[in-house]
């Protein structure tokens, strides 16, 4: 019986699969039919009996591939146990000759040793493969696992940060609230009670106007995707708070003299410019010039917002997207956060870097291709 091939172990397996008994057929039939070959052709064609001699290197060969040096070392036994009796039978008048056919044997037996040896060894190779892909594989699966972990650590940092910026911001609005209804209830005069309405008011909608962030920040309106024309939502975000915006504070635009058509959300997009603008404007407390510009070319199209206010210092450029982080006293730190929000859901980011003399400067990048947008499948 031929042993069986290497575990993944390196030692035998002893479990056969059905291929293993075919090999072993597949062997032993070659054997027989080599030997019968030998025995039915008659010694005067002695072509044939080389040809037959030689084909025992096919199930010897085959064996030691199957089963390793064993198996090689089984069949080329096997094989010389059936071809020794018609030596002995056939060539005993030949004595040269049968000396060949007895070395020939020895030859089996070397064959089916080093191929088998050879086979084994490339066996183990592909063992220690296997065996360190898998390792790799059970590697990648815990990385992915501490990656997801990770991940929702942050989602829980990120999710307890807001609660208690939210909470710092909702207490100073309650703390005046709370001390306004004291004044009122203490009977005071009515100027002092028309005062004492009035940051009660004023409280009311700073808590009112950072719900509302809030809300957006927390659920954002998906984007209703439409071709518009960027230079007209330019002109009319800067109209807009150019009204609004206290003295000394100028807004200057620039776009080319061929406005691109964009795929986007108007007031999505409109939003995300007037944020920007009203935080520029924010930045300069004694006035000053903000420029807001629009860039086309084939990568992209490229908005920058840029002020001469006392700018960011350095050591909070990488957190002012962040939710309620802000450096204004009375900031909701929202609408940055709200900005990258938009930009993200429309394929874009947005940046910010100090300018060399003051001020910053706000880039929003949409990446399109020529007359391509990414999202143009999604325009309703």
């Amino acid at each position: 019986m031929l042993p069986s091939p290497l575990h993944a172990d390196g030692g035998p397996d002893r479990s056969w699969p059905r291929a293993n008994w075919r090999a072993l057929s597949l062997t032993l039939a070659g054997i027989v039919a080599t030997s019968a070959g030998h025995y039915l052709t008659p010694p005067e064609f002695l072509l044939w009996h080389g040809i037959f001699q030689r084909m025992y290197y096919v199930p010897v060969v085959f064996a030691a591939i199957a089963f390793g040096w064993r198996g090689g070392l089984a069949a080329a036994a096997v094989s010389g146990v059936c071809y020794i009796p018609h030596i002995v039978t056939t060539w005993s008048g030949m004595e040269h000759y049968a000396m060949e056919q007895y070395a020939e044997i020895l030859m089996f037996l070397v064959v089916g040793a080093v191929t088998g040896i050879l086979s084994d060894r490339e066996r183990r190779r592909r063992v220690e493969l296997q065996r360190t892909a898998d390792q790799l594989s059970r590697v990648y699966r815990e990385l992915q696992n501490t990656f997801e972990q990770v991940k929702r650590a942050d989602r829980l940092s990120a999710i307890g940060q807001l609660a208690a910026g939210l909470a710092h911001e909702i207490r100073n609005p309650l703390a005046s609230i709370d001390g306004a209804a004291e004044v009122l209830q203490a009977g005071a005069e009515a100027e002092v009670k028309s005062e004492t309405l009035r940051i009660i008011r004023q409280e009311c909608l700073r808590l009112n106007r950072l719900l509302t962030s809030l809300l957006d920040f927390a659920r954002p309106r998906r984007p209703e995707w439409r071709e518009v024309n960027l230079r007209e939502v330019l002109d009319s975000v800067v109209e807009l708070v150019s009204h609004s915006a206290r003295t000394g504070i100028r807004f200057e635009a620039q776009a080319p003299e061929v406005p691109p058509n964009f795929v986007c959300d108007r007031e999505q997009l409109a939003q995300v410019i007037m944020n920007l603008a009203i935080n520029a404007a924010q930045a300069m407390p004694q006035g000053g010039t903000v420029r807001l510009s629009i860039q086309d070319n084939q990568d992209g199209v490229l908005i920058e917002v840029s002020d001469e206010g006392v700018g960011v210092p350095p050591e909070h450029l990488d957190r002012i997207f962040d939710p309620f982080f802000t450096t204004k006293e009375t900031g909701t730190g929202l609408g940055l956060s709200v900005v990258h929000q938009i930009v993200s859901q429309h394929g874009g980011n947005v940046t910010a870097r100090r300018n060399p003399d003051r001020g910053m400067t706000f880039s929003v990048f949409f990446p399109q291709t020529v007359g391509v947008y990414p999202w143009a499948s999604r325009v309703s």
